[in-house]
């Protein structure tokens, strides 16, 4: 993907950024979601490229702006899917806790596999792990590979997850082997990516989250060289049954990075809302907006940590 357009969509997720982080502390995630969402389709309607929403807010009849299947951009450009989160945890900025960002995954058309939003079964890792992690084995036999891999014992690994009823029994065999668990209260795309990041003090992703954060998260662990694992869990028939009408016709099926993000044409580029493991959030002062942003461009292989300072009036 041209490193120009990878570079316009930081001030995509920017903007988003800025909007959400008005919401902090207010109470309503629903006005914050829908802040970013205005902000990013706003901002992407004014770059030229062909833009189509592969993963983004929901069906049409879910979403009216950043849904499956709309077009963005002014439509002359290359072709691009888009997967986007304008605001990764809203709860977060509803009651002020740590860890959200606005993201966006784009690669060529056809490259983002296009999911049902549903749970999957998901384990992450950084790249000297990323060969050692299964979906198939017992949580104990990864945690073993997965310390042997990294040089470490069980007991100095840390795994992050969700912070859900439905991980109690996840919970406690990672304790059991001896590993410590970190839980967050949302915002498991940034805690998928974290592994990567030598200075996370993460590990391990574990646990069951959204589908769609799962292809957002595949595209930044595989920039990175990490690995993520993933599985449907439907959880009744009729989730059984969108599955099939949209050709997942295995319901065993591991989805790898490729699977979920193919080919090197891809890009990762998230703005944080509020501090967490992969950004720190955005800073308001006086006369300027502060905002901390990473842009990622699998072909080049690069990495950019971008810091912008915006001035508040013409924000």
């Amino acid at each position: 993907m041209d490193r120009n357009l990878a570079l316009e969509f930081v001030r995509v997720t920017e903007a988003a950024a800025i909007a959400a982080a008005s919401w902090v502390g207010r109470g309503d995630k629903n006005a914050a979601d829908q802040a970013a969402v205005d902000e990013m389709r706003a901002r992407f309607n004014q770059i030229e490229f062909s833009g189509r929403i592969v993963i983004g807010e929901g069906a049409l009849d879910e979403a009216p702006e950043l849904y499956v299947g709309e077009k963005v951009g002014t439509g002359q450009g290359p072709e691009i899917d888009l997967a986007v989160d304008p605001l990764e945890a809203t709860d977060s900025v509803a009651h002020g806790r740590p860890n959200a960002i606005s993201v966006i995954a784009a690669g060529p058309k056809g490259s983002l596999l296009s999911v049902p939003e549903m749970y999957m079964e998901k384990i992450a890792a950084g790249p000297r792990a990323a060969k050692a992690i299964d979906l198939n084995i017992s949580i104990e036999l990864n945690l073993k590979k997965v310390a042997a891999a990294l040089g470490k014992k069980a007991q100095e690994l840390t795994v992050v997850m969700l912070d859900r009823d439905r991980h109690q029994d996840l919970i406690a065999e990672i304790r059991k082997a001896g590993a410590k668990v970190k839980l967050i209260t949302d915002g498991d795309v940034a805690g998928g990516i974290a592994p990567a990041l030598p200075d996370s003090g993460i590990d391990l992703l574990m646990g069951t989250g959204k589908s769609t954060e799962a292809v957002l998260a595949a595209v930044g662990l595989k920039i990175l060289g990490g690995e993520i694992l993933a599985r449907f869990k439907p959880k009744d028939q009729k989730q059984q049954g969108a599955l099939e009408k949209m050709g997942f016709k295995d319901p065993g099926k591991i989805f790898t990075s490729e699977d979920l993000a193919r080919g090197a044409m891809l890009t990762f580029t998230a703005t944080g809302v509020i501090d967490g493991p992969l950004l720190s959030g955005v800073k308001f002062m006086d006369h300027k907006i502060v905002t901390h942003s990473v842009v990622m461009r699998a072909n080049s292989g690069t990495i950019r940590y971008i810091t912008t300072h915006h001035h508040a009036q013409q924000k």
